[in-house]
């Protein structure tokens, strides 16, 4: 079920502008300034528009700082390749973009975008009960969000193949309950963010121990259950036994934060309306004909 008008449509820019980046090919204005990912962005944003009709919209963005999570653990994404300069210089651009189609931006420095959009999402619902949310995301960090109320809309290749992920999706893909995506990967680890996981433990004996004992702590609280009935086996309970800090300091890591200190009100990301003229302005500035017969 999609839902329209009373929803708030927020979207996680740095992850949706990384996502462009790499599956477009380079391009580039006569200024010789890189603009493949904000093209990219743009027509994903002009995309959602049209299909969702936000009655609410809003953007969420990374900071070039370091995070909580890479104070607490060095290596926390140290596997990823620093961004771009090209890159760089058009998610700086793509906010100014942004502003032109009045859409808010909101960033904290010390966290991720991730935590700023569980943060919103939550304040958003606690003004209007009623409101539905839908999160467009480059990527499934933002799956542990997902319940009743709130959808991920994320691709499966490049920028093409779109998949909203609901309760039901999240069950028939993972056999999990969204709340327990971060549970399971800190026991099995999570490569992306260079996060190790309890040695011993993969992705079928963490969703079986889930499963009987539904998270972290009732899995610890029962670890002698999980023996006595052969759900693991002797080595991967003393392995889980000696990790035991490691996995709850992983899901410290994994999970989103939800309680922000944010400047945010509902009503400050309603969209009605943008100026046209400053929108047609940026659009030329950046030679993007194509878009500008496709303006929202």
């Amino acid at each position: 079920m999609l839902f329209k008008s009373n929803l708030l449509l927020l979207l996680d820019s740095n992850s949706i502008l990384h996502r462009a980046f790499h599956a477009l090919p380079p391009l580039f204005n006569s200024k010789g300034e890189p603009t493949q990912a904000i093209y990219g962005g743009l027509r994903i944003v002009f995309k959602v528009l049209k299909e969702f009709s936000p009655k609410y919209l809003a953007s969420a963005f990374d900071l070039p700082v370091p995070t909580f999570r890479e104070e607490m653990f060095k290596e926390y994404k140290a596997q990823r390749p620093k961004t771009p300069k090209e890159l760089t210089f058009q998610i700086e651009k793509f906010k100014e973009v942004l502003k032109a189609f009045s859409i808010p931006v909101y960033q904290k420095s010390g966290f991720e975008a991730d935590d700023v959009i569980a943060t919103i999402s939550d304040l958003s619902l606690k003004e209007n009960p009623n409101l539905r949310v839908i999160i467009v995301s480059g990527d499934l960090d933002l799956l542990q969000l997902v319940s009743e109320k709130i959808q991920v809309y994320t691709f499966k290749k490049g920028v093409k193949e779109e998949v909203i992920y609901d309760l039901d999706r999240i069950k028939e893909r993972f056999g999990l309950e969204p709340w327990q995506l971060v549970d399971f990967k800190a026991l099995k680890g999570d490569v992306s963010d260079n996060v190790p996981g309890v040695k011993g433990i993969g992705e079928k004996t963490a969703k079986q121990l889930l499963a009987k004992f539904g998270s972290l702590e009732g899995i610890y609280q029962n670890l002698e259950s999980a023996l006595k009935e052969r759900i693991i086996t002797l080595k991967q309970y003393q392995s889980l036994k000696a990790n035991k800090d490691q996995a709850f300091f992983n899901k410290e890591l994994l999970e989103v934060k939800r309680n922000l200190e944010l400047n945010f009100k509902l009503e400050d990301c309603s969209w009605e309306s943008y100026n046209k003229k400053e929108a047609f302005s940026i659009l030329k500035e950046l030679e993007f004909k194509s878009l500008l017969s496709k303006l929202p």
